[in-house]
């Protein structure tokens, strides 16, 4: 059986022979911004996740503003197919789509494998980079309802015995790590997951060259957790964006009608005063 909605995942073939085409716009987004610079595909932009999604003084994403000027800046129309590709599984593209679609930028789509694959294949990289020009982007007002949930909805979503997926490390979920393995030790006060959280980390749902797995290794995958798709479900991490990796599979390869993505997630919940923890 082929994904839910196939038409957003697209192969490195795809992207090499449409890099011509014009109402196309390629985006880079890595952890590591400073790898876009190392060589990246041709007419590729880097989207820096960091500096460019994230408003600079409160912890939140743009405003409707600021992501149309971010747009325009880009070359990027309302009606431009954006593909997005990056390191790690994707891991950072799959953050990026998810904010695209906070603002109803519906024409966006992954390339399978992302960086790693096209490097894999033989496939030219570059380290030009293009020039384009300024658009008139008319962005709508960010929608938080739909895909993206608050520490509120998710103490609602508890209070009724909701699906939770927590998509760490199994040494995070337990509370032995307060941060991803190798990385610093940072970032939350107490170890743990969220009340009635199943674990299922989001590396899971990827093959060893960075492509995602069959829609019958990923329904056996979740739904053998409990993670069905008759259920609401949120999923969260550390920072929301391994959780917006299985947010997208969830969505958009298996066809859940109901996710949402929690960004505060444990950077927050395990900083917060009072908020039900288990280990």
């Amino acid at each position: 059986m082929s994904y839910a909605k196939p038409d957003v995942l697209i192969s490195t073939q795809w992207v090499q022979d449409n890099l011509d085409s014009a109402n196309i716009r390629i985006l880079e987004s890595n952890e590591n911004i400073l790898l876009y610079d190392t060589g990246h595909i041709e007419g590729a932009l880097k989207i820096d996740w960091m500096n460019e999604l994230n408003d600079p003084i409160i912890r939140d994403y743009l405003d409707a503003k600021q992501f149309a000027q971010l747009m325009s800046k880009k070359g990027i129309s309302n009606d431009t197919t954006v593909v997005l590709y990056g390191d790690k599984n994707n891991w950072w593209a799959t953050y990026t789509f998810w904010v695209f679609q906070l603002f109803g930028h519906t024409n966006t789509k992954i390339m399978d494998g992302g960086r790693s694959k096209w490097i894999e294949e033989g496939r030219p990289l570059t380290k030009d980079k293009p020039t384009v020009s300024p658009t008139a982007y008319s962005a709508s007002t960010r929608n938080d309802s739909e895909i993206r949930a608050y520490r509120k909805d998710v103490l609602a979503h508890i209070e009724k015995n909701g699906t939770l997926a927590d998509v760490r490390s199994p040494a995070e979920y337990s509370g032995e790590l307060l941060h991803m393995a190798d990385y610093p030790q940072e970032g939350s006060l107490r170890g743990g997951h969220i009340k009635g959280a199943r674990n299922i980390p989001w590396v899971k749902a990827a093959n060893a060259d960075g492509t995602f797995k069959s829609y019958e290794m990923l329904k056996v995958l979740y739904e053998t957790e409990g993670v069905t798709p008759d259920k609401e479900i949120v999923t969260y991490c550390r920072i929301g964006e391994r959780s917006s990796h299985s947010w997208f599979v969830l969505t958009y390869l298996l066809g859940y009608k109901n996710v949402r993505n929690y960004d505060g997630s444990w950077t927050e919940w395990g900083n917060s005063v009072g908020l039900p923890i288990e280990r």
